[in-house]
């Protein structure tokens, strides 16, 4: 009973000694010398029977308490658990009567008759309402309440009758029942599994929940440890977390732990609550833990973390795939987004045929055709692949073989996931490292241009339904992106193709000037330009510099400047001034724009048509036309960058001095309606001329007065070989941004030599005929050119026969050496030459004809003071024999 106390004294032993356990447990006092050493069994049996009770037993919860009951039928014992159960101090109950002071009035006679039965030695249990008096109320009631007494009646020792009770608050009694029964009906109902463990931390009670999980019965879980249930990690963590929250206090909310249930190897996943349990006293007791399986809530945070995974994935696919028009990047940016964000390794191959400009290479339909390697990414590149799986280069070009897993999605233009226990043909797409690999075809506007590849390592998670969604996604956006590169790859060579058919071929050459040139076209990331130069010989040794930009990319503009092109060679045959040159090509490029073409580019037609801004282009250009007889260069500008002239340093000086030309800008080409002016520049002998683009000069990087001033720079300290000189000034500038096209002509001064020019002039006389012939022939004798004398003759005698006939003013004769003989023949006359067919009656009309049956060429042009007509002669190799001028001169009757 609780009214023993905590730490009871032994019974006496045969000696009448009592006995105290010590603190060892050890016999200490009364017994005899061997005790301490005696029967162990018999010791541990005394140990076990009277060790200490320690608080926080039952008896702190039913408030049990105790008094007995002398012959006289009074109290002559009151515990102190009674003074705590009635409010009634000792002082206070020994000596009375215990129905006249605690029953009710109307009870007393009952009572009375119950007692009498005691003191004759009967036992009694049962259950008595009570009340306390309280002096402190008028009525003298106090507490009221009811009791269950268990009465045993005693003897003193005089052999008197009397009796102990055993008094319980039946209160606390029933409520103890109550609490019980709603503990048990919520520890075996709980749809959650409940376990509570104790300071051992081995099971003391499984609700019935857990048992169905775990198999067995509910008393079968009985002194199992958290070792039984989980795998041996998942075990150490769940035995750490309880041996924490019984040390501390600390609850742990939501844990979450992974394991198998008997009879399955599916991994379920439970959320663990543990907290710990005291006794009615405080007392530590063990710890309670509640499980919930959320596998399923589990399985469904995971598809929706997949989900919101593949949405980031697509959204970061959106904004990096597809940034440039380069295959191999869009082709990079597509494992970018893939490594190791979705799968381990991931590689892209593209038909070669396609890659090539074909539009249908051998092979495509059953997927047998060539690929090429061209993108390859690894988040495991420092693992080693077996012999035999190693994956390929990027670069190389390969085939899949016809029965394949790889050549079969190809084929049907469907993903196919290939694992290891597929077949020996996937055994380099899952050797190794890779447990399975989604191969996907790349489909873009119903075509495959190439093939995906997207592998796991073991040990990650196998590729879904899900996964292989996001990939066909993936590789479609990545398809057309690539798509459109490769067309765009297509159009762009097939306009830089265009582009360069259309530049001078080969090295240009002209008459006292050495050329060089340079064209870089911009990046494979831009559009082609309509950046253009040309190098146009005209008669009398002089020669067109042209370099021109059409404003704007892409066909369009490599076509409009292949028409412009086109229109300055036409215009220069015209041999008009530069300014009148511009002019023209002001108006065929105000006409390019216009659908009916340069007809309707006039200033009304253009005002009444709807104006298509789409359709205007624009261009700049510098024409400039050089004597190499005078060393007289003019100019004309439409809105170009001005020309750099070099002029070569003194005698005795070192370095050379370098310098824009100042020559009026004027207005961009199809602009219209403002004059263009000519201005005429002497170049020095050795002078180094350079026209350009912007695209030499102008960058996002660098602005363009900055890029005029080093180029100028470049060319000041620039080598003496003009070849040299054009290297020196592209890789002195930045010339790698690509953002443009560049052109760059340089051209360096060789006047004609003065022994080389034989000039006279004629007065307009008939004699002057036969003057021409003598100073011709004697010219050609001293240039050692005595085999055309003949030829020569015959063609200054009819030029200035002409010239005396339908000329005006004085005549001069002009001969020139270079690589060819050329001989002008001037006047003041402003009437153009023009050679028709005559009849075979005709006396006259047949001297054109001779000129251009001798010649190797003749023309004429306007002058600012009349005309000049002239022809052109080969110089003689030594193989080649001339024309024999009598049989010339009777094929034509």
């Amino acid at each position: 009973m609780s009214e023993i106390p905590a730490k009871a004294t032994e019974p006496e032993g045969p000696s009448g000694d009592a006995r105290a356990e010590g603190p060892s447990g050890d016999t200490t006092a009364g017994g005899p010398p061997g005790a301490a050493a005696g029967d162990g069994a018999a010791h541990a049996q005394v140990d076990e029977t009277w060790q200490s009770s320690p608080p926080g037993t039952l008896y702190d919860y039913i408030k049990v308490a105790s008094f007995s009951i002398g012959p006289d039928g009074l109290v002559d014992q009151w515990s102190g658990r009674a003074e705590r159960l009635f409010g009634v101090a000792a002082r206070d109950a020994v000596g009375k009567d215990p129905i006249e002071a605690f029953v009710a009035p109307e009870l007393r006679a009952n009572g009375h008759r119950k007692m009498a039965e005691i003191l004759d030695g009967r036992e009694w249990t049962g259950v008595v309402p009570f009340r306390m008096p309280d002096e402190r109320r008028p009525d003298g009631k106090g507490l009221e309440g009811t009791a269950e007494v268990y009465v045993m009646p005693t003897e003193t020792e005089n052999g008197e009758k009397a009796a102990v009770c055993v008094v319980v608050d039946i209160r606390a009694l029933r409520q103890i029942e109550t609490d019980l029964a709603a503990s048990q009906a919520i520890f075996g109902q709980s749809p959650f599994g409940f376990l509570l463990f104790g300071t051992d931390l081995r099971v003391q009670r499984a609700n019935r929940r857990f048992a169905d999980v775990f198999g067995g019965g509910a008393e079968d879980h009985r002194g199992r440890t958290v070792h039984d249930y989980l795998p041996r990690h998942e075990a150490d963590r769940m035995a750490a977390a309880l041996k924490r929250v019984l040390t501390t206090g600390e609850s742990v909310t939501d844990m979450q732990i992974v394991g198998p249930t008997p009879h399955s190897n599916d991994r379920r996943h439970w959320s663990v609550n543990l907290y710990r349990v005291h006794s009615g006293s405080g007392r530590p007791i063990g710890v309670a833990g509640l499980g919930t399986d959320v596998t399923l809530r589990q399985a469904a945070a995971r598809e929706a973390a997949h989900a919101r995974r593949n949405l980031a994935l697509l959204n970061e696919a959106g904004a990096r795939i597809g940034n440039s028009l380069d295959l191999e990047t869009t082709a990079r940016e597509l494992l970018d987004v893939t490594v190791p964000g979705f799968c381990d390794l991931a590689s892209v191959d593209l038909y070669q045929g396609l890659l090539d400009g074909d539009e249908a290479p051998p092979g495509l339909a059953d997927g047998s055709a060539e690929l090429r390697r061209v993108a390859f990414a690894s988040a495991v590149a420092d693992a080693p692949f077996p012999d035999g799986t190693e994956p390929l280069d990027v670069g190389v070009v390969h085939r899949f073989a016809f029965t394949s897993p790889c050549a079969d999605a190809l084929r049907a233009a469907r993903p196919r996931l290939v694992t290891a226990d597929d077949d020996h043909s996937a055994s380099r797409l899952t050797g190794g490292l890779v447990q399975s690999t989604l191969a996907v075809p790349m489909v873009a506007h119903d075509t495959v241009v190439g093939l995906a590849q997207f592998s796991r390592t073991k040990g990650s998670e196998p590729f879904g339904d899900r996964d292989r969604a996001l990939a066909v996604e993936l590789a479609a956006r990545a398809a057309v992106c690539i798509d459109n590169a490769r067309l765009y790859r297509r159009e762009h060579e097939r306009a830089l193709i265009l582009q360069r058919s259309l530049l001078p071929p080969g090295d240009p050459e002209a008459a006292g000037l050495d050329i060089a040139c340079r064209y870089l076209p911009g990046n494979a990331a831009t559009e082609v330009g309509g950046d253009w130069f040309d190098v146009i010989e005209l008669p009398g040794h002089r020669t067109a510099l042209v370099i021109g930009d059409v404003m704007g990319r892409g066909l369009r503009a490599a076509v409009a400047m292949g028409e412009l092109r086109t229109a300055v060679r036409t215009l220069a045959l015209l041999d008009t001034e530069p300014a009148e040159v511009l002019s023209a090509l002001d108006e065929i490029a105000r006409g390019l724009g216009s659908p009916a073409g340069p007809q309707r580019s006039t200033r009304a037609a253009r005002k009444a048509a709807d104006a298509d801004l789409g359709e205007v282009y624009l261009a700049t250009c510098v024409y400039a036309v050089y004597d190499a007889v005078t060393r007289r260069c003019t100019f004309a500008n439409a809105g170009h960058l001005p020309p750099v002239l070099v002029e070569p340093g003194e005698p005795g000086e070192p370095g050379q001095h370098a310098l824009m030309l100042d020559v009026p800008p004027g207005m961009p080409l199809g602009v219209g309606g403002e004059p263009f002016e000519d201005v005429e520049v002497e170049l020095p002998e050795g002078a180094l001329l350079a026209l350009y683009t912007d695209g030499l000069v102008e960058s996002r990087d660098h602005p363009l007065d900055e890029g005029l001033n080093a180029l100028v720079r470049s060319l000041g300290d620039a080598p003496p070989a003009l070849e040299d000189v054009c290297d020196h000034v592209l890789n002195t500038l930045d010339t790698h941004h690509g953002e443009d096209d560049i052109a760059l002509l340089m051209a360096r001064v060789r006047g004609l030599p003065a022994e080389h020019v034989g000039d006279w002039t004629l007065p307009r006389d008939p004699k002057s005929v036969g003057r021409a012939r003598e100073l011709a022939c004697e010219q050609l004798r001293a240039w050692d050119l005595e085999r055309l004398c003949d030829t020569a003759e015959l063609l200054v005698s009819e030029l200035v026969t002409n010239a005396l006939r339908y000329g005006e003013g004085e005549i001069r004769l002009r001969l020139l050496l270079d690589r060819t003989l050329v001989c002008e023949v001037w006047d003041g006359g402003f009437v153009q030459p023009r050679r028709r067919r005559a009849r075979d009656t005709d006396e006259g009309g047949r001297g054109l004809q001779l000129v251009g049956l001798l010649s190797a060429g003749w023309g004429s042009r306007r002058t600012p003071r009349g005309k000049t007509v002239w022809f052109e002669l080969a110089l003689p190799d030594g193989e080649t024999e001339p024309m024999d001028a009598a049989e010339a001169l009777l094929s034509l009757f």
